[in-house]
């Protein structure tokens, strides 16, 4: 049983968790990279107090000390270094005087070039804002961070606060939010100091055993591989019927697995067909947010899981989905070790035109609805385009409005867009069919 997380005792630096050190030494390596923002945009209507968004932003930085957070060397090794409170500067831009159809693509542009914009991790803020207004009631607000200092989760508590926080400052109330009980740098020392000897032992050996002789996945590609990734991507939605949706969840509910299961078990099929092999990794992130201490939390808790897929003996799909199955509950057991930590362990051949351990990942978004909770202000998130993959090949899926909504986000070097289309259509009949007769052998399921 893990202790619990306490504030530290000092105001020292802190080391680095072990997930942002591994960010840190790819800074080393590309100096001044974009590649690891984590950016979010919403439409806002109505009469938007734009003081009151500021002293909401400022608030956030003040209760969350990873978003002023500095990493320096410290002893000749990387340290986290908080920051004074700091203020927050708004990036405005008023877009009114142009035509709409010149503003939407100045929109997206203004976007792109934040996203793409640096953050420098030895000074500043890693909270960026920028507001755009488009109309006499209309804004555009665009929030980055660096994963350094959040993830996936983190930007959906980073929302509601702002949120919950605008409503308050607005009507010139004092915050409601309740103090954090600590901060990410007390669960990067409680992680350093809980995760070594027999503890980490036991989840090294569990995952060794796991991944012992894991062969690459080898998909068929429209290019050769270059030697050296390039990350160059774009994505292609899609979209499961609502009636496929009801039929996939009550699958899962028949077989005693989540959709998660079902949905992953399925795309494992499907890079079966596509490739012949029966044995290979994928990888799927998890939210690592188990302890209540860090629920709340704003940081860089997501670690990944390397999931090995074992298709031999052509088993059916209910059978496959068991093995799934076990494979899931046995890492979900063993999370706590970081996939970085793993993979200095595992000391895979160093291969500069692929990730270590798997190039394939299925992710299954928590649902998130649009914030709804503030008076007088409509706000939407807006789909932010994307021209980077970081894996060859991703299915991210979420469940809205009753119905599997995604897309899946490839490598531009390796694929043309027209056989991610038909991977998609295949994907969705594999489906269809295992929703019909789950007791068909995976070999012989139909995809066309």
């Amino acid at each position: 049983m893990a202790p619990p997380i306490r504030p530290r005792q000092s105001n020292l630096p802190a080391p680095l968790s072990f997930a942002q050190e591994r960010l840190w030494f790819l800074e080393q390596l590309e100096p001044q990279s974009a590649a690891y923002n984590v950016c979010r945009a919403a439409r806002i209507q109505g009469a938007l107090n734009i003081s009151a968004l500021k002293e909401s932003l400022n608030e956030i930085l003040r209760r969350h000390e990873t978003l002023r957070t500095v990493f320096r060397l410290v002893d000749g090794k990387p340290a986290q270094v908080v920051q004074p409170d700091e203020e927050i500067s708004i990036d405005f831009t008023d877009l009114r005087s142009l035509q709409e159809c010149e503003r939407e693509t100045e929109i997206q542009q203004r976007i792109k070039a934040e996203a793409g914009r640096p953050f420098d991790l030895r000074s500043g803020v890693l909270l960026r804002c920028a507001l755009v207004r488009t109309g006499e009631q209309e804004h555009v607000l665009v929030l980055l961070t660096h994963h350094s200092a959040s993830d996936a989760w983190s930007m959906g508590i980073l929302t509601r606060e702002l949120w919950t926080l605008y409503e308050a400052f607005s009507n010139k109330q004092a915050s409601a939010l309740a103090p954090l009980a600590i901060q990410y740098s007390d669960y990067a020392v409680w992680q350093r100091d809980w995760l070594q000897g027999g503890v980490l032992e036991a989840q090294l050996s569990y995952w060794k055993t796991q991944l012992k002789q894991l062969p690459a996945l080898n998909l068929p590609t429209d290019r050769q591989r270059k030697p050296r990734q390039s990350f160059h991507g774009a994505r292609l939605s899609l979209a499961l019927s609502e009636a496929l949706t009801r039929a996939v969840i009550e699958m899962s509910r028949r077989h005693g697995v989540t959709p998660f299961m079902s949905l992953l078990a399925a795309f494992c099929v499907l890079l079966y067909r596509y490739t012949g092999q029966q044995d290979f990794a994928l990888g799927s992130p998890i939210a690592n947010r188990r302890r209540p201490e860090i629920e709340g939390l704003v940081g860089f808790f997501v670690n990944t899981l390397a999931l090995r897929a074992n298709l031999s003996g052509d088993p059916s799909f209910t059978d496959f989905l068991a093995r799934v199955k076990t494979a899931w509950v046995g890492a979900d057991a063993n999370q706590d070790l970081p996939f970085e930590k793993l993979v200095q362990e595992l000391q895979p051949e160093r291969d500069l035109s692929r990730n270590p351990l798997f190039q394939v990942m299925f992710v299954l978004q928590n649902a998130t609805r649009p914030f709804e909770g503030v008076a007088d202000l409509k706000i939407e998130p807006i789909e932010i385009a994307t021209s980077r993959s970081p894996f060859d090949l991703s299915l991210f899926l979420r469940q809205r409005d009753g119905k599997y909504i995604g897309h899946i986000e490839y490598s531009t070097d390796l694929f043309d867009g027209e056989r991610i289309e038909r991977m998609a259509g295949h994907y969705q009949t594999l489906l269809e069919a295992v929703v019909r007769d789950a007791d068909q052998p995976i070999a012989g399921l139909p995809i066309l």
